[in-house]
């Protein structure tokens, strides 16, 4: 599967940021996605997982309350829903596809920038 994120800008703190992952070819939907961050000069960070089916989903601390991931299977996409955005949260975001609900990400997207001004 190939995946191509999208949708990052520049915004200011408070503000509100979806990123889109899409997946090219079939059996998306036998594939938990995850979202993974790299700050510079800071190692790559887990932000969050959803299932196969969309019903589980799990977030690091730092975002809880803040970001929610969703998916929509018909159309082999994947949402990072980014609110009350802080400058921490300042990064290079990628997606990433663990196969058949396991959490080894096997396949990653080439990220898309998200800078949060102060």
């Amino acid at each position: 599967v190939q995946l191509q994120a999208s949708g990052g800008g520049l915004v200011q703190a408070g503000d509100s940021l979806r990123l889109s992952c899409e997946a090219s070819g079939r059996l998306f939907s036998t594939y938990g996605m995850g979202w993974f961050r790299q700050a510079p000069g800071k190692e790559r960070e887990f932000v969050g997982h959803i299932s196969r089916g969309g019903g589980g989903t799990s977030y690091v601390d730092s975002v809880k309350g803040r970001f929610t991931i969703s998916r929509d299977n018909a159309k082999n996409l994947v949402y990072l829903q980014m609110d009350n955005l802080k400058p921490e949260d300042t990064a290079v975001y990628y997606c990433a596809a663990a196969p058949m609900g396991s959490r080894d990400y096997k396949y990653w997207g080439q990220g898309t920038l998200v800078t949060v001004s102060s």
